[in-house]
């Protein structure tokens, strides 16, 4: 397999940069649109695409980001046509993709299928929110699927022995959350992440990426500046929510002084 998240890191670590992870929910507002913003992220620098799965009680997301999965939904976004998504994308862009979901779609869909399947279209990675490896390991059903390297997410308030389980089962890059509750702009990421991204490395070489609350240049510049990566989310799809006729371009005005902020900042 293919194996562009660690390209994408090795090739950040060489250029003494940090990298810019961008989160949209596929299919907001439609198809078309969502792949056009997919290709504008991509070309004015985001270095890693996360892909949310459209599902219908999103229980870790915040009001921005619900409204974003109906509206994929009611756009017809289905599991398949987010792999339809990811196989345009591919036809003119190797930036990484990893996909943002609930156990649920993923076992409606057959987990080891989707996997496959999801592999097969160009997808690099999965950050399964609900399914907690140890319970993953204690259901013959969910402990196959190949192909995507498995996202952990770690929180401020994980007790520190499960941190570090997590973080030497994590591929591809760690999803560490700047401060807890769902996901949105408020409130701004925690002044504590440099120790928190420290207590995390003790136990793995895997990247540390932060997100949660990241919405402006200087708290992204100043997350950098801890992390190996910068992840940006409800501030982002906020945007397609205001401009929903032409997302694209709203998201990229938004988004490139973020991106500015992050590369400034030297690893």
């Amino acid at each position: 397999m293919s194996d562009r998240l660690t390209r994408t890191f090795q090739s950040l670590r060489e250029k003494n940069q940090k990298a810019f992870v961008a989160y949209i929910a596929a299919g907001d507002p439609n198809f078309d649109s969502s792949l056009e913003i997919m290709k504008s992220l991509a070309d004015t620098g985001a270095d890693i695409i996360e892909l949310g799965l459209p599902f219908s009680d999103p229980l870790a997301d915040g009001i921005v980001n619900q409204m974003a999965a109906e509206r994929a939904l009611k756009s017809g976004m289905t599991t398949a046509r987010v792999l339809d998504l990811i196989r345009e994308f591919r036809k003119s862009h190797e930036t990484p993709i990893v996909l943002f979901t609930y156990l649920n779609p993923v076992f409606t869909y057959g987990f080891d299928s989707f996997h496959h399947d999801a592999a097969a279209a160009g997808a690099d990675g999965i950050l399964l929110l609900d399914l907690p490896p140890d319970e993953a390991a204690r259901n013959k059903d969910l402990t196959g699927g190949s192909g995507l390297k498995a996202i952990r997410l770690i929180a401020p308030t994980t007790p520190p022995e499960r941190a570090a389980t997590l973080a030497q089962s994590a591929q591809g890059f760690i999803y560490a959350l700047s401060r807890t509750g769902v996901t949105g702009a408020h409130g701004g990421p925690s002044a504590n992440i440099a120790s928190m991204v420290a207590a995390i490395k003790q136990h793995t070489e895997v990247p540390v990426c932060v997100g949660f609350g990241i919405s402006t240049p200087d708290q992204a510049a100043m997350v950098a500046a801890a992390a190996d990566g910068v992840i940006v989310g409800s501030a982002i799809v906020k945007q397609v929510e205001l401009n929903l006729q032409d997302p694209a371009r709203a998201v990229i005005s938004f988004t490139k002084p973020l991106i500015d902020a992050v590369k400034s900042v030297k690893a």
